[in-house]
């Protein structure tokens, strides 16, 4: 189900009405008057809201004899909310073009000619510079505390609290051996 279709649903399933509708259509299936007279309501206001219910495929009709019955359409519904959430969002792409513009405006402001300016005070900000100090490692090397010293001073002074932030956001672990990258 495409996200427009589940917006779509989510709007229409919104009304009381419909969903006391489609309640009664689990149970069997329905011709208008029934249904009115079920959920005291006008035949009117139940055809206008089984067309409202055919446009998003969750009932459809058929003839029988003198009556045009409905009833539900159960594959509809046996898409789960979780699979919609994870669906591809159209907005998708436009989200990650944000976020690199974002991206690019924090390192924009904090770094200048390859050096850091000051740490950042905001967490969100310092995760996004910790990130672009860990290009400087090799991924699957470990280094001696020395060598991790070095490469963060060639970014800013401080990489004694640079090294205990990287290690705190786990961008870098550490043990007896040495420091090292945490594949992210």
């Amino acid at each position: 189900m495409t996200e427009e279709n589940a917006i779509r649903m989510f709007k229409c399933l919104a009304d009381k009405s419909r969903l006391q509708i489609l309640k009664s259509l689990a149970v069997e299936d329905m011709y208008v008057e029934l249904l009115a007279e079920r959920l005291n309501l006008t035949p009117a206001t139940i055809s206008f809201h089984l067309r409202k219910l055919s446009e998003i495929d969750a009932v459809r009709s058929y003839k029988t004899q003198y009556y045009t019955m409905y009833s539900l359409r159960q594959d509809t519904f046996a898409v789960k909310i979780l699979d919609i959430l994870k669906e591809q969002s159209d907005e998708a792409d436009l989200q990650e073009k944000r976020e690199q513009a974002y991206r690019k405006k924090v390192i924009d402001a904090f770094f200048e000619y390859g050096k850091l300016k000051s740490i950042p005070a905001q967490r969100k900000k310092e995760r996004i510079v910790l990130e672009e100090i860990a290009k400087a490692f090799q991924p699957g090397r470990i280094y001696s505390e020395r060598e991790v010293n070095i490469l963060i001073a060639d970014f800013h002074d401080d990489f004694c609290t640079i090294r205990r932030d990287m290690i705190s956001e786990r961008l870098m672990d550490r043990d007896e051996r040495g420091y090292w990258l945490i594949p992210q």
